[in-house]
């Protein structure tokens, strides 16, 4: 089969080309700039574009599917190449549902902890050598690719986003999946750029629960109020099982989770990790895992990528980095950095860069997210907001939204850096969430 990417380079678009040439799959490309560790690894595969850029002759009549991520745009030369010459046009997710359907479908949503779920799911998995198909959004320990496709696994994994699925396919990615078995981690306002009201937010997850097959399965957070709502709601018929916040104690700095089988030693640590955990545990047993089998399997997870991952300093200092930016995600990341250094003076960082962060309506949403800790900064870019044609915001708005008097606020990367050297990496703990970098922050020095 002849394949064909626009917008080869971005995270997830780069990682399904590789499955796919791996899988046996003529695999072609164009991008208008790809970043590492996407150039690297298209280059290792031999299916790094030669040149950057859109080339219109390079969609041909004999390519039998073209893939277009979200990093095009609806007047991209090569879509409109394509759509003349009547190929098919497929976005990441519907691609990926084309390459499931003959399989069982386990999809996990969520506003957040999607991907850590996601990780623990797929760490146990390949403890136990279960083979499986899978889509994951991070980058996981033991495993090659983010991607991976076969002819003949009975269960496909994915990690399934409420964002839009392509610049021509305004559906959430998620919607396309139908699952046969589903997981719903809970729901908080995320992506205003694109769900303008929290109800049209919610109703994503609405049709998400709809969409998932007769007589099929659903895992859900109790404890998430307005995912109990849609799940009470939901019309068609599905089991529903659901999950809440397992007991655990921490001793020594370690967390030990109680279980029928007694403690069981833990690697990460978080109320919010734990609860992630239960509900992994809930689909591993969907899939032929047992109780006993997934907990000598997850005492050796050690997280996900970028989600309270520790990072290894020159000077042994105790630093995490961790992907959250939205508020439920900041929140619950300061809630477990707290519960785990109740002694250790405590320095909490948070880059705000994304549309819905930054956008003055939904800051209202980070209010106390950052209390609790000794030192907490919030940093943000003047020239971000410039480019975003956004309205400027003050340092003194911020600290208003977040109801956080004490709260550090920087606005270019040179003052953040300069405040970052004269702190003692040594003396405390450190918590750096973003999904960005700190304005090139190197955080191993």
């Amino acid at each position: 089969m002849k394949t064909h990417f626009i917008a080869i380079g971005g995270s997830a678009m780069h990682n399904l080309a590789i499955a796919l040439k791996d899988k046996g799959y003529q695999v072609t490309g164009s991008d208008d700039a790809i970043f590492e560790p996407s150039r690297s690894r298209l280059e290792k595969k031999g299916i790094l574009p030669q040149e950057m850029g859109w080339f219109p002759e390079k969609i041909t009549a004999d390519i039998d599917a073209v893939i277009l991520g979200m990093h095009a745009h609806q007047d991209n030369p090569e879509l409109a190449r394509a759509k003349e010459l009547g190929l098919k046009i497929y976005s990441y997710p519907e691609f990926l549902y084309e390459q499931s359907k003959n399989k069982t479908r386990v999809v996990i949503a969520g506003s957040h902890g999607k991907t850590t779920i996601t990780s623990m799911i797929l760490h146990v998995l390949n403890f136990h050598r279960k083979d499986v198909d899978f889509m994951v959004g991070a980058q996981l320990e033991g495993f090659d690719c983010m991607v991976k496709l076969t002819q003949d696994n009975d269960f496909m994994v994915l990690e399934g986003d409420e964002y839009l699925s392509s610049p021509i396919d305004l559906r959430s990615k998620f919607l396309l999946y139908q699952p046969n078995i589903a997981l719903m981690s809970g729901i908080a306002w995320d992506h205003i750029n694109v769900f303008k009201t929290f109800d049209d937010y919610i109703d994503q997850f609405r049709k998400f629960v709809a969409s998932i097959t007769p007589g099929g399965v659903l895992v859900y957070n109790e404890e998430d109020a307005e995912v109990v709502k849609v799940v009470e709601a939901a019309e068609n018929y599905f089991r529903k099982i659901p999950y809440k916040t397992p007991e655990y104690e921490i001793t020594n700095g370690k967390v030990y989770l109680k279980s029928e089988m007694g403690d069981v030693p833990l690697s990460v640590f978080g109320s919010h990790n734990l609860l992630n955990m239960e509900g992994a545990r809930h689909i591993c047993q969907q899939l032929g895992i047992m109780d006993e089998a997934f907990y000598e399997a997850i005492m050796s997870f050690k997280g996900a990528s970028k989600r309270l991952e520790k990072v290894e300093r020159e000077d042994q200092g105790t630093l995490y980095k961790d992907f959250a930016h939205a508020p439920s995600k900041v929140k619950a990341t300061v809630k477990a950095f707290q519960e785990q250094f109740k002694k250790e003076k405590k320095y909490g960082f948070l880059e705000l860069h994304t549309y819905s962060s930054l956008n003055p309506v939904f800051l209202e949403q980070y209010d106390h997210a950052m209390d609790g800790l000794d030192e907490a900064v919030v940093f943000y870019s003047e020239d971000a907001l410039k480019i975003k044609r956004m309205e400027p915001i003050s340092p003194e708005f911020i600290k208003e939204k977040f109801k956080n008097a004490a709260l550090k606020v920087f606005t270019n990367a040179e003052d953040l850096h300069a405040y970052w050297e004269t702190l003692d990496k040594t003396n405390g703990v450190f918590l750096m969430m973003s999904s960005g970098n700190f304005g090139g922050l190197d955080l191993t020095k």
